[in-house]
């Protein structure tokens, strides 16, 4: 299965992936929302930034998904993979605001990165505000 992963273009992760910094994408929910339950090991993920076309794709090496019980438990997570994560040793306090009171937690670890002639995509169905995109195959939203 291919997945869009859509990224703050604002935290400049698109780079940290290409370089290997950030081997590893997160996902924070209070509801079970795509892609929960629904991306495993061996799937492609596409990245882009917001607002830009998809530059990258990444094989999903494995998938590791919590039930978040409080903000306790949350931040134990996200140090465990902060490093891989965001590519730094600190938790900056804009990602520890983000994760407050989130219920789910989903760490993507990536593998086989490399660039991908840029193209866009067609997100009619999924949601313009959906930021991560289930799609069977990458052909059915290129554009």
């Amino acid at each position: 299965m291919d997945h869009v992963a859509i990224l703050k273009k604002e935290w400049g992760l698109l780079k940290k992936i290409l370089s290997g910094q950030k081997t590893v994408e997160s996902r924070w929910y209070k509801t079970q929302v795509a892609p929960w339950d629904k991306i495993f090991k061996g799937d492609v993920v596409y990245f882009k930034d917001s607002g830009r076309p998809v530059t990258l794709k990444a094989k999903v090496l494995d998938v590791h998904q919590y039930f978040v019980k409080d903000n306790k438990q949350a931040l134990g997570l996200m140090k465990k993979y902060t490093l891989r994560d965001l590519g730094a040793a600190d938790i900056p306090q804009e990602i520890r605001n983000y994760i407050l009171n989130k219920k789910y937690a989903i760490f993507v670890l990536l593998s086989e990165i490399s660039e991908v002639p840029a193209f866009n995509i067609d997100k009619t169905g999924y949601g313009m505000q959906s930021a991560w995109m289930c799609v069977g195959d990458i052909n059915k939203v290129k554009v």
